[in-house]
């Protein structure tokens, strides 16, 4: 096991009803005057915005609002937070939505006290302060109410760009599970996935000797595995909600993370397919996660055995045991087919003749990325032509 350091200073505030004591937190961690910032308009159909609006009123807070956050949020609307907040004299942030609306947010909270262009720590710079966040979550999925990261698109040339710091942790996020209980299966699905892609990012690694680590990753799996077909057939079955909106925060605080090398290629080569197509982060996932792991299993075949054998149940091939490394990637293909994701180009809505362009955009040149495997630009391109063709 590496050495780490390991901060998460997050107050979660867990169940049912727990958004009506949103006042309270907001006021505990100094916030005075808060903005909300939200999607579109199911927090206000749903009355989920006029209770947490109350809630403020209630503990004597003001507040102004700003709606609008598209799925793969926008860099436009961040500089248009940005200004509200230097206007309004902001000294909090409320994210009310999923991981979207959460990213938004930390973009905000970190251009509100910057001098120069919010960009500017999507393209490498550290983040050195930022206003205070806090969040009521109604997708799991993204795990944002429990992590220092935060993913925008830059709207000229449609750039989808990750930032992270500890200074953009949220003070509390509110979480309860009744609030995912509307959305439809194929939200819940891509959100699952999300789930499972941060675990696997983390899973796949070079580091040894980090059984803990490797169990408490199993565990997260084995968990939706058992819990996203059961949400699926039964949208209002508040435990399996309840399993799965912990799972999304425990997979991407990075307690399952720590000690060990991770990868994030996957995400990285799924970014440019959301950013392309403007699909489903989960769905593109979906359709990418497999395929990477086609491309690079042989780096480590009993690495993927151990996944095959502890979360999928697959039996061991001790003789050969890439049988069990391969059976395990259509275990899980086929997992994510079952539960409504795609797993190929033609059903997430890409193109193949657009491999080449995707490629181009990750911005490797004739470098590489990555962390259990480096892969170069013709590595991607090959991991993109074999999730075009993926089958089960």
């Amino acid at each position: 096991m590496n050495n780490f350091n390991f901060y998460s200073p997050t107050e979660f505030v867990f169940g049912k009803d727990r958004e009506n004591e949103c006042g309270t937190y907001v006021k505990k961690f100094g916030g005075s005057k808060v903005l909300i910032h939200y999607g579109g308009n199911s927090a206000k159909k749903s009355g989920l915005l006029d209770r947490v609006k109350k809630s403020l009123e209630n503990s004597g807070i003001a507040y102004c609002e700003l709606g609008g956050v598209q799925p793969n949020p926008r860099d436009g609307l961040v500089y248009k937070g940005i200004e509200l907040c230097r206007k309004e004299n902001i000294d909090f942030i409320l994210a009310v939505g999923g991981g979207s609306v959460i990213d938004s947010s930390k973009a905000i909270a970190a251009g509100v006290p910057y001098d120069g262009d919010f960009w500017d720590f999507y393209s490498g710079k550290r983040i050195e302060k930022a206003l205070p966040v806090g969040t009521v979550l109604t997708i799991a999925a993204a795990g944002s109410e429990g992590s220092g990261d935060s993913v925008i698109t830059k709207e000229d040339g449609m750039f989808k760009r990750g930032a992270g710091s500890d200074a953009l942790r949220p003070k509390f996020s509110v979480m309860n599970p009744e609030l995912t209980q509307t959305l439809p299966a194929y939200q819940t699905a891509c959100g699952a996935t999300d789930i499972m892609a941060h675990v696997f990012e983390r899973y796949f690694t070079n580091t040894t000797e980090v059984e803990i680590t490797d169990r408490l990753c199993e565990a997260v799996l084995m968990t939706m595995v058992k819990e996203t077909p059961r949400v699926i057939a039964d949208p209002n079955n508040y435990e399996a909600r309840a399993n799965i909106m912990w799972a999304g925060m425990v997979a991407h605080n990075n307690i399952v993370g720590v000690g060990r090398e991770q990868d994030w290629n996957s995400h990285g080569i799924e970014h440019e397919l959301s950013a392309l197509y403007d699909c489903a982060h989960g769905a593109g996932l979906a359709v990418i996660m497999p395929a990477w792991m086609e491309f690079v299993y042989k780096h480590n075949i009993m690495r993927f055995c151990q996944m095959a054998v502890r979360v999928f149940g697959c039996n061991m091939d001790f003789e050969n045991p890439e049988n069990t490394a391969i059976a395990g990637i259509k275990a899980f293909r086929r997992f994510l087919h079952d539960i409504g994701m795609p797993i190929n180009f033609a059903e997430l809505g890409a193109k193949e003749e657009d491999i080449p362009a995707l490629t181009e955009k990750l911005g490797l040149g004739d470098g590489k990325t990555g962390g259990f495997v480096h892969l170069s630009s013709e590595d991607v391109s090959q991991i993109y032509k074999i999730a075009a063709k993926a089958t089960l």
